[in-house]
């Protein structure tokens, strides 16, 4: 085994059966751990950006917090309820872009595809962010070091799913469920706190002076804000195949948990930071100055902040557990590379999880890991998705028609003109904001993707025996050995080009007149008779003078075939390659387009 395997198997772990498949499945419990980690990660900022935005009305606003909080909360109760909708119909998996294509065509469905993926790769970058964002709030010292502490999260996370969906559901089910302790201390001490102390509200410390008037353009700027706890909601539905049987009632049961915990959060953090008149202040988040009033610099309190901050990065795992899924489903219909379609050792979507990687390592590193500039991209595609997935399912409810369809139609259509409204909202209030860019964005997607799919559409009609006829046999076969020196190497495709034919010939681009003399007297002893032909090259190189000698043989007769037989010596370990020329990888290339050209290797391994 070589080094590199040793180290992907340290890494990743062992391979794993397909027929084992069924053993990778989760269970509820790990279920919400995977899929839920995002949308419950999301209470650590939802608060934080309302308050961002309603702050610039100074503190007489900041009243509005919990009202929006509420509205935000009856939109996730709406959401949920939709998707659960949305489980009961698709039972083997319903995401968006599998319920948009059945329903409402390939375009919609493809909107609401790019829509997630981008979303995901914000997700990512948001999570980690925001989790980096609580540690250098306990831990200041830390705060210059933030971008790399990023790279070092998403890079772990990734490393988890490469492992399998159940180890990454393993991994991550203490964290989520500590989490969900901590905040559960949290709200009920600060509550009790909060109610010895007469149930009213402070005065606000360190209040900026208002920069604007409010209005309701800003209130439902705050509102869009507040909004990006709505994400990841969806990923339940998306990940149904991933749980064990029965999948749907499993991916209901995790669902409807999980809205009743997100609201609890979410309502709870809001209340009481107003409750303690909490304000954003530069270098600490809401949730560190809460917990911080709380319980004080006591260990219960950095060991919140460790949970908090253990959640945000692990919640970057639904967008690893989904965005790969969602690329299979868009490579299977052959709108993104094959690639991407296919499982890896583990029996997860390697190559999914390492682009999500890399895009979300490039965004964190051009926004400096800094989860307000990133917020105003975020949540724009989630609720396009959202929007596109509710209203494919009015559309299924009134085409099947069954029993309880006019309700359930009613659910999805309400879930279809609230994320809808919501959509247009935040599209509206966040565009110069940075949203514009997920808004271009999504389209240059659609485009990418319907390129894509008519280069698989071209090849699939070039490539098909439908009506094909057999190509006559070349009248000739021309086999010539390109060789660069004499060695041991040699010798098996010397022998190689005689076998396959008695007029074979040896090739060999003069570089150095001096070095042709002695090459040529040791071919004479060495060759086995392989005739020779010499070719001069005044600058040097080896490429050019041998593509110019092909043209003229093809010119000569073009439906001849030509091999080029090309010996190659392979070093005992990999670096070694890079000590030695790759003259044979570029002749490689440079033929690879070429027509009636085969290039074959005769490699010539050397010892350690």
């Amino acid at each position: 085994m070589s080094s590199l395997m040793r180290v992907k198997r340290i890494l990743v772990g062992s391979p794993i059966p397909t027929d084992l498949a069924m053993r990778e499945r989760l269970s509820p419990v790990t279920g919400l751990a995977v899929f839920a980690s995002d949308a419950l990660s999301s209470v650590a900022y939802a608060t934080e950006e309302i308050l961002l935005i309603l702050v610039l009305a100074g503190g007489a606003a900041l009243y509005l917090s919990v009202p929006i909080a509420v509205a935000i909360a009856a939109l996730i109760v709406i959401v949920v309820s939709s998707y659960r909708q949305t489980i009961r119909a698709y039972p083997q998996g319903g995401g968006s872009y599998i319920v948009t294509r059945q329903n409402l065509g390939r375009y919609p469905s493809l909107v609401a595809g790019a829509a997630l993926q981008v979303d995901y790769v914000l997700t990512v970058a948001v999570s980690v962010a925001a989790g980096i964002a609580a540690i250098t709030s306990a831990l200041p010292l830390l705060y210059p070091y933030r971008v790399a502490l990023c790279v070092v999260g998403v890079a772990g996370i990734a490393v988890a799913n490469l492992r399998g969906v159940r180890e990454a559901g393993r991994l991550f089910a203490v964290p989520t469920y500590l989490f969900l302790a901590a905040y559960a201390v949290l709200l009920g001490w600060g509550g009790v706190q909060w109610l010895r102390s007469g149930g009213t509200a402070p005065e606000p410390a360190h209040v900026p002076a208002p920069v604007v008037g409010l209005s309701v353009f800003l209130v439902l700027r705050a509102f869009a804000s507040g909004c990006a706890a709505l994400t990841g909601i969806e990923a339940v539905s998306d990940g149904v195949p991933a749980f064990r049987p029965p999948e749907a009632r499993n991916a209901r049961a995790v669902l409807a948990a999980l809205g009743v915990i997100l609201v609890g959060l979410f309502i709870g953090i809001s209340v009481l930071a107003h409750a303690f008149g909490v304000v954003p202040i530069e270098g600490e988040t809401v949730n560190s100055q809460l917990a911080r009033r709380v319980f004080g610099l006591t260990p219960p309190y950095y060991a919140l902040q460790a949970v908090t901050a253990l959640i945000l990065i692990l919640a970057a795992n639904t967008s690893f557990a989904d965005f790969p899924r969602l690329a299979s489903f868009l490579a299977r219909d052959r709108f993104i590379p094959r690639q991407f379609a296919n499982r890896g050792d583990r029996l997860a979507y390697s190559n999914g999880i390492m682009i999500l990687a890399v895009l979300s390592v490039a965004l964190l590193v051009v926004f400096h890991g800094d989860t307000h500039a990133l917020i105003p991209l975020y949540a724009v595609g989630v609720f396009v998705s959202f929007t596109l997935s509710q209203a494919s399912m009015v559309r299924y409810w009134t085409r099947h028609r069954s029993p309880g369809w006019p309700f359930r139609a009613v659910v999805n259509g309400t879930g279809a003109a609230a994320t809808g409204l919501v959509a247009v909202i935040i599209a509206m209030t966040k565009f110069t904001h940075g949203a514009w860019i997920v808004i271009v964005l999504i389209p240059c997607m659609l485009l990418l993707f319907s390129a894509v799919r008519r280069h698989y559409d071209d090849v699939a009609l070039q490539l098909s025996v439908e009506g094909a006829e057999p190509p006559r046999p070349p009248t000739t076969h021309t086999v010539l050995l390109l060789i660069g020196d004499v060695h041991r190497g040699m010798f098996p495709a010397v022998a190689y080009a005689q076998a396959l034919s008695p007029t074979a010939r040896a090739v060999y681009v003069e570089v150095d007149p001096e070095a042709t003399r002695r090459f040529e007297d040791r071919w004479g002893k060495y060759g086995q008779g392989l005739p020779l032909v010499v070719l001069r090259s005044p600058y040097r190189t080896v490429a050019g003078p041998f593509l110019e000698y092909l043209d003229h043989l093809q010119r000569q007769d073009p439906d001849q075939v030509i091999t080029i037989i090309l010996p190659e010596f392979v070093p005992a370990r990999w670096w070694q390659h890079l000590l030695h020329n790759q003259t044979a990888l570029v002749i490689k290339g440079a033929l690879l387009f070429r027509r009636r050209v085969i290039v074959t290797n005769v490699p010539y391994h050397l010892k350690a």
